[in-house]
């Protein structure tokens, strides 16, 4: 048996399930302070069953779980209250509560049977309110904010309870780009400075891939690959894992493309440098399929094309176009009915992608 100190947080031959039904088996996490650990797979995959399960909100059906070497079940409520916090995506709906009533209750594991905050808690639960820029929402009802605004007094809760570990279920699904950001950047900066472990689900993948340490990949009724992003992160693996058939995932963007424009192309794009990247994604908004090049497989511009383009023109990385690239080009160019290009410099590497526009001028095949 693994010595129960090795690792902060960790996980024994783990299994749960609901309705003593097992979903998923012999589930292994090692975490320690100061990681981020992600659980990312396919919807109904079990990733909220997991959390729920650290948690105690339902029963494990099998093994252990070790918290700083004690045994979870061994310990007290309010202890496992002053070292884990829990913001799941469950929407509560407390009656006749301000937000900072809701931030308080972060800090009931510390006071007394009467739940009597003292003044040093009142500065803790204002310092948590600051942290997550809701200052001003305090003295609303918390019903009455939204989901957003309540996702970030949830984070100030657990941020006022001090904890080691925080257990988090989707933050950020009912946050905006902003929000979502600053909210990732406050349990970034908890994990540097305070030196707390996280462990939480997120459908984000190009944010998960940023900013965690770990991550746990379910799939079926099984942990199908554990380890750090650049391990999980990539495009042939994120495809297999949510069975992605139609478009694709690129792992240099963090992002998924929709398909390519299926068809006869109709129109080339002299591009590069990351100028082609917003034309590629119209003309397949628009259904047009379409040729790029030349374009060096170092160009940023050459992964989008790998995924949108119906052919992409390519040259080696750090070559300069050489002449049978270009003619392969020319060629293609000639059969199309238009020219694109976003490209407004050329250097000594693509130099002949200036001559493809020059000829497409002389042919009157260019817009643009």
């Amino acid at each position: 048996m693994r010595e129960a100190k090795k690792f902060f947080f960790h996980t024994e031959e783990m299994t749960v399930g609901y309705d003593g039904k097992p979903l998923i088996k012999d589930i292994r996490i090692e975490l320690d302070r100061g990681e981020i650990l992600t659980l990312i797979g396919p919807n109904g995959a079990g990733k909220s069953t997991i959390l729920k399960s650290i948690t105690r909100q339902i029963r494990l059906l099998g093994g252990c779980v070790w918290l700083d070497g004690q045994q979870m079940h061994q310990m007290a409520g309010k202890e496992i209250a002053r070292r884990m916090a829990v913001v799941l995506t469950e929407r509560i709906r407390p009656e006749l509560m301000t937000c900072e009533d809701v931030v308080a209750t972060g800090r009931y594991p510390y006071t007394g049977n009467l739940g009597i905050l003292s003044a040093e808690d009142h500065a803790k639960v204002f310092s948590a309110l600051e942290t997550v820029h809701a200052v001003d929402l305090a003295e609303r009802d918390f019903n009455a904010v939204s989901d957003g605004q309540r996702q970030r007094i949830l984070l100030a809760r657990a941020i006022c309870q001090e904890p080691e570990l925080i257990v988090l279920d989707e933050p950020t699904s009912f946050l905006d780009v902003r929000h979502k950001l600053e909210f990732l950047e406050i349990l970034k900066r908890m994990v540097r400075e305070r030196h707390v472990a996280v462990i939480m689900s997120l459908h984000e993948l190009d944010l998960a891939q940023k900013i965690s340490d770990q991550v746990l990949c379910l799939k079926g009724d099984h942990i199908e690959r554990h380890g750090t992003p650049e391990d999980i992160f990539t495009s042939d693996y994120i495809c297999s894992l949510y069975d992605i058939a139609s478009g694709s995932y690129n792992a240099a963007f963090g992002c998924v493309e929709l398909p390519s424009a299926k068809g006869t192309p109709e129109v080339f794009v002299i591009a590069g440098g990351g100028t082609g990247i917003p034309v590629y994604r119209r003309l397949q908004r628009e259904g047009i399929p379409f040729i790029t090049g030349v374009l060096q497989e170092n160009d940023i511009d050459y992964l989008a094309a790998c995924d949108l383009a119906a052919e992409v023109i390519k040259e080696r990385a750090f070559e300069p176009v050489s002449r049978e690239t270009y003619a392969l080009a020319l060629e293609r160019l000639r059969q199309c009915r238009e020219v694109l290009c976003p490209l407004r410099t050329f250097g000594p590497m693509n130099r002949r992608n200036e001559q493809l526009l020059q000829e497409a001028g002389r042919l009157g095949l260019r817009r643009g």
